[in-house]
């Protein structure tokens, strides 16, 4: 260990001297295990920092990421809180060391946003001190666009491994083929692409803040505009408005007043016309679909609802992947379970284990209605007990069986 210590702190020495003094741009060392071995981040931030990347998973996906010899190119990884990393590694061929580009914000972070959005982190007072903490460690992070990242991950990449991997060839790697589906769709392939991107959009619609499924399975459905010409990014670009028009539009559909969002999405498309780069087109148009689910969010919130109780529906929404104990809500909320029950029955009209199962299931209709995912690994998925207990609450709520739900929306 001494000498993967020595050898991964030169590095980061070295690293330092590649990035200029004015970027508050952070590289860190662990060891294949995820163990933490050094940081150029300073000394009082780092304990902080270190157990944000951690609560985050980005300790699971640097050891996935270390295991996986196949991958040859960094590893962007995000949060809920749009706090961004990169991955990189040594050039051994065991991966003896993983190096940690970050955290940066794409985008001036919002503290009221912020906050809301690390609700489901919070389950005991130490993770609400590290909470307050992080919040007031935002204006100290460095904000920079996709774009400037990705080329200091590049340098720090190309460095470790002696490739000469460019911005080209990284976005080929990493993102969708832009002309790939569209052109050679069949009828049944369009079919799904439709309910894909319907089940998209219906997020936006509701304001589901725990939308990743939904987008990601639409992003890898359809390509995109299928529109050619001289300029590379056009194609992305004119995908790019198409794809703000609709959520505009599914965003009124969802309650958002119109004089907000049409101003909002004319500001969006805007900057996808001042754009220049075409990684950080794909940032802008993610930042674009949160700015909308969440607007939509905010105004589906029940104002009749107190806030611990509010608190309570997000995590749960934001959860559906676990089992949910109402313990650990009441914990939230700072009630005895006893209080927290009655409270919640009283606002909601709904037990709480009821509104857990009737959200699960709303979930559980999306992915029938846009992924061909077995029922059983649906029923895994959403943290029921047997395939049969999903089964049978499918049921209960719906009328019908999980699978004469998929068959009416022809998805096999």
């Amino acid at each position: 260990m001494a000498s993967e210590m020595t050898r991964g702190e030169q590095n980061l020495v070295l690293f330092q001297s590649l990035i200029p003094t004015s970027e508050k741009l952070y590289v860190w060392c662990y060891d294949k295990d995820g163990g933490f071995i050094a940081s150029s981040c300073p000394q009082e931030e780092q304990t902080l920092l270190d157990q944000t990347f951690y609560i985050f998973g980005g300790l699971e996906k640097l050891t996935a990421y270390a295991r996986d010899t196949a991958k040859t190119y960094p590893e962007m990884i995000g949060s809920p809180i749009g706090m961004q990393w990169a991955l990189s590694y040594e050039s051994e061929r065991n991966r003896g060391l993983i190096f940690v580009i970050g955290p940066v914000f794409y985008t001036p972070p919002d503290e009221k946003q912020i906050r809301n959005a690390l609700i489901p982190y919070i389950r005991n007072p130490q993770r609400s001190s590290w909470s307050d903490s992080l919040c007031g460690l935002l204006g100290e992070l460095s904000v920079m666009s996709y774009s400037v990242f990705i080329r200091y991950v590049l340098i720090i990449h190309n460095t470790l491994t002696g490739q000469k991997l460019d911005l080209q060839t990284f976005h080929k790697k990493t993102g969708a083929d832009l002309n790939r589906k569209t052109s050679t769709a069949s009828g049944h392939d369009r079919y799904k692409i439709y309910v894909s991107e319907k089940a998209m959009l219906d997020t936006v619609r509701r304001g589901d803040i725990d939308y990743m499924d939904a987008l990601q399975n639409s992003m890898e459905m359809s390509s995109g505009v299928p529109v050619k010409g001289q300029e590379p990014l056009r194609q992305i670009k004119t995908s790019i408005v198409v794809f703000t028009t609709l959520v505009c539009r599914a965003a009124m559909e969802g309650g958002l007043s119109p004089d907000i969002a049409y101003d909002l999405g004319d500001s969006y498309i805007q900057s996808v016309e001042d754009c220049r780069d075409s990684g950080e087109l794909n940032a802008l148009a993610h930042a674009m679909y949160h700015d909308f689910v969440y607007r939509v969010h905010y105004l589906h919130s029940n104002p009749s609802y107190s806030h611990a109780i509010q608190k309570c529906c997000d995590y749960i929404n934001l959860s559906l992947d676990r089992k949910i104990h109402t313990a650990d809500l009441a914990a939230l909320a700072g009630y005895t379970e006893y209080y927290l029950t009655e409270k919640f029955k009283k606002e909601t009209g709904q037990s709480v284990s009821s509104f857990i199962r009737t959200a699960k299931i709303e979930r559980a209709k999306t992915l029938l209605k846009t992924t061909g995912l077995p029922i059983h690994e649906i029923a895994d998925m959403l943290a029921f007990n047997t395939p049969n207990y999903f089964i049978q609450v499918f049921r209960d709520i719906t009328g019908m069986s999980p699978a004469q739900y998929r068959k009416q929306w022809k998805i096999e």
